[in-house]
């Protein structure tokens, strides 16, 4: 090799060393915003990754509404305490419609259900659903909107359909076990209320402080997903247990979902995105059913088959085209297509 080509290559090797120190956590209060916007963005992209693991272990243990609910309540009341202290004010009434129906829609429906059908599916299969609900928008969109849908979204949408086939097909014999059928419906249904839940955000999210917004909505959801549990409560459904008997395991798997799910990374995802562009902010989403799935086979040897690692990018590749389609139109075009 040239002497001038090696040099280069050298050069190049170096540059890209030096780059990888931005993820190194004894350093970074020495660097810039960036530096810290990046890191905070790659604690983002493992921490949500490795909920999906946390929520998995704990439903061993317990059932998954109760845990879920917990969850809420205790993250839902760290938040609510932080922003009374700060001296928030409390909703009016008009918000406080939009706070309680979010609440149904992206926790108690949404994170309750995903909860829940990990009871009967894999973390990594449940993390690869969970990333497919920007594709429900656009169906929604194709039914509701009245604005014209991106050529290039339609694209994606059925891009990402394809990939989904791809990673159910490694799963046919698994559909003649009833409790994996109900496990993938519950966790489609967790996407589909998200949709609709991101939609409503957008058109009827309460004007005051949206962190404290947050709270209220997490707590509200985790008492109705308690009371909810306790009085549906059977022998048969088993959907509670009493507090004494919840074991160890669970309880470190709500705190770590609480502390490092819950108020870590959404303070990390707030830094980051209020000092990257949002398309890079965006990129955890994509990296985290990849965190699920490589840690789920680890931890849990839970298995991996060229199957779900092609349909899973395929699938992935289809939503970032969606987002991309959305994000290429001016604001005015979009009103259904913000918060993808």
């Amino acid at each position: 090799m040239p002497r001038f080509d090696l040099y280069k290559t050298l050069s190049q090797t170096g540059n890209s060393v030096r780059g990888l120190s931005v993820f190194n956590p004894l350093t970074i209060r020495r660097k810039g915003t960036r530096a810290k916007a990046i890191f905070a963005l790659a604690m983002v992209c493992f921490l949500w990754g490795t909920t999906w693991l946390a929520s998995k272990q704990g439903v061993k243990y317990m059932p998954s509404l109760q845990m879920a609910g917990i969850r809420q309540s205790i993250g839902g009341l760290c938040y609510v305490i932080y922003f009374l202290s700060k001296g928030a004010k409390l909703p009016n009434r008009k918000e406080w419609v939009s706070i309680v129906i979010l609440s149904l829609l992206n926790f108690a429906l949404t994170n309750g259900l995903s909860t829940w059908g990990l009871q009967h599916i894999t973390a990594g299969l449940g993390a690869i659903i969970g990333s497919i609900f920007p594709l429900w928008i656009v169906v929604i969109g194709l039914f509701t909107s009245s604005t014209k849908i991106p050529t290039k979204a339609i694209i994606g949408l059925l891009i990402g359909f394809a990939g989904i086939c791809v990673v159910f097909f490694d799963h046919l014999s698994d559909f003649q076990n009833p409790d994996f059928r109900f496990g993938i419906l519950i966790s489609l249904a967790a996407t589909w209320t998200w949709a609709f839940g991101t939609l409503y955000t957008k058109k009827k999210a309460a004007s005051f402080n949206p962190y404290f917004s947050l709270g209220l909505q997490m707590v509200i959801s985790g008492f109705i997903l308690l009371v909810f549990t306790q009085v549906a409560n059977t022998p048969s459904s088993k959907l509670a247990i009493p507090f004494s008997e919840i074991p160890w395991q669970s309880w470190a798997s709500v705190g770590y979902l609480v502390l490092f799910g819950s108020l870590i990374s959404f303070m990390a995802y707030l830094y980051a995105l209020q000092n990257l562009p949002t398309e890079q902010a965006s990129i955890y989403a994509y990296v985290n059913p990849v965190v699920a799935a490589m840690l789920g086979a680890l931890l849990f040897s839970e298995k991996i088959t060229l199957y779900i690692i092609a349909g899973g990018l395929v699938a992935l590749a289809g939503v970032y085209l969606v987002n991309k389609a959305f994000k290429a139109l001016p604001a005015v075009e979009q009103p259904e297509a913000e918060g993808i």
